[in-house]
């Protein structure tokens, strides 16, 4: 079992200057489109299976992270299940990268992440329905009612119906027909 070690990105930058290091971006491929660090191989947590792991040389030291580093803290048991000495978290992810004045690979162009989207419209539905029950009649009221129990679901199940149907827009196709990168 691998001892799992937290590192700041400026740790980061000395390590991965005196060694062979595989950043893993554990986030979903729409949130790593949008933005990056720059040497990071997408390895979506969804995705995610330590014997796939494996198959990359075990010389290299393995550094993971997220967006905000929760992610990562809260996975770091599968991590730890993976056949090294030490297995590195980058402590607050992205967000602790660019505070730390370091860039990243933007492509402001690439779909919002999908759970962004699916916020954006269910508060959009319950507005408009709120709106609709004020205005014209208050049964429509139920449509916001719909979305509540959705996104109540969503989180108790962990299966997001919004979600599955915006990937099907033409914006979102592309970038979930491409699994996760690798080196």
């Amino acid at each position: 079992m691998a001892k799992i070690i937290e590192i700041t990105p400026r740790e980061y930058k000395q390590l991965a200057a005196n060694n062979e290091v595989i950043l893993c971006d554990i986030r979903e491929p729409d949130e790593y489109n949008r933005e990056r660090i720059a040497d990071a191989i997408n390895t979506p947590l969804s995705l995610f299976h330590h014997d796939d792991l494996h198959k990359i040389d075990k010389d290299k030291i393995w550094i993971f992270h997220c967006q905000s580093g929760n992610r990562t803290k809260m996975n770091a048991n599968k991590f730890a299940n993976l056949e090294h000495n030490k297995v590195y978290i980058l402590t607050g992810g992205v967000n602790e990268w660019k505070k730390s004045g370091f860039a990243t690979i933007q492509d402001e162009k690439a779909p919002l992440p999908i759970m962004r989207q699916v916020q954006m419209v269910a508060g959009i539905l319950i507005l408009l329905s709120v709106l609709l029950a004020y205005l014209v009649n208050p049964a429509f009221i139920l449509l916001s009612s719909f979305v509540g129990a959705g996104l109540f679901f969503a989180g108790a199940a962990g299966f997001c119906g919004m979600a599955n149907i915006l990937m099907f827009l033409p914006y979102n196709k592309k970038q979930y027909q491409a699994n996760c990168v690798k080196k």
